[in-house]
């Protein structure tokens, strides 16, 4: 199956309106699709489709979607952040762990107390304290790595949603072709408070720091700005 039937049979699916849900739950879209597609996992085959992912979402979807997950820098600075900002809890055996999202509109807070804000200063995506000191930043060559790493390319798909748990249903009306990684849209879509950034530092059984997933999110309506080329398919 080539990339050209892919999009034929997206809008043969159009055409068909509202289609009930194959699984209950936040993922039901993704698995509808993909079996009406006739994809068993969740990367379009074919050679004119190389490296193209596949991607659905509900148009009322709230909830922010990950972009990527990247540690920051300088190397080992994750050990750094935990030891001083990090805070013992019960549920992990008294560990420390640092767990907060940030943003570029307000300092958050850390336990009651102040904590960090994003600081975008020239090519770099800083993260510094109430008291200005930048303690990790992620540059744009890193940004860039991440992010086309995660999505080289990407077919975007829409649907309207209707109904809830087993009842869902979706009708797949819209999709758009995304490559590229545009550092400047990142930056604008952060200073907006549009993607928010999740740190989330743990230790192993051993000691040694873990980042469970340091990650930028975005809201859905903003997804497709993150890339500097868009085509619109259906």
């Amino acid at each position: 199956m080539t990339f050209l039937d892919v999009i034929n049979k997206l809008k043969e699916i159009k055409k068909r309106g509202y289609i009930k849900t194959h699984r209950r739950g936040q993922t039901g879209i993704g698995k509808t699709l993909e079996d009406l597609l006739g994809i068993k996992e969740n990367n379009i085959p074919g050679p004119n489709a190389a490296n193209i992912e596949l991607k659905s979402q509900r148009k009322n979807a709230k909830s922010m979607v990950t972009l990527f997950t990247k540690s920051p820098l300088p190397p080992g600075v994750n050990s750094v952040l935990l030891k001083k900002f990090g805070y013992k809890t019960k549920r992990r055996g008294k560990k420390k762990e640092l767990h907060t999202t940030v943003n570029a509109m307000e300092f958050n807070t850390l336990k009651g107390k102040p904590g960090f804000k994003v600081d975008i200063k020239r090519n770099r995506v800083n993260l510094i304290t109430n008291k200005k000191k930048c303690v990790c930043y992620w540059d744009r060559g890193t940004l860039k790595k991440g992010f086309e790493k995660k999505m080289p390319k990407l077919l975007y798909v829409e649907a309207d949603s209707r109904g809830r748990g087993n009842n869902e249903e979706f009708w797949y009306n819209e999709a758009t072709l995304l490559s590229g990684f545009s550092f400047d849209n990142f930056v604008k879509l952060i200073r907006n408070g549009d993607i928010k950034i999740d740190i989330r530092i743990g230790k192993f059984a051993n000691g040694k720091t873990h980042d469970h997933g340091t990650g930028f999110r975005v809201l859905p309506n903003k997804f497709d700005l993150c890339f500097e080329h868009r085509k619109r398919i259906m």
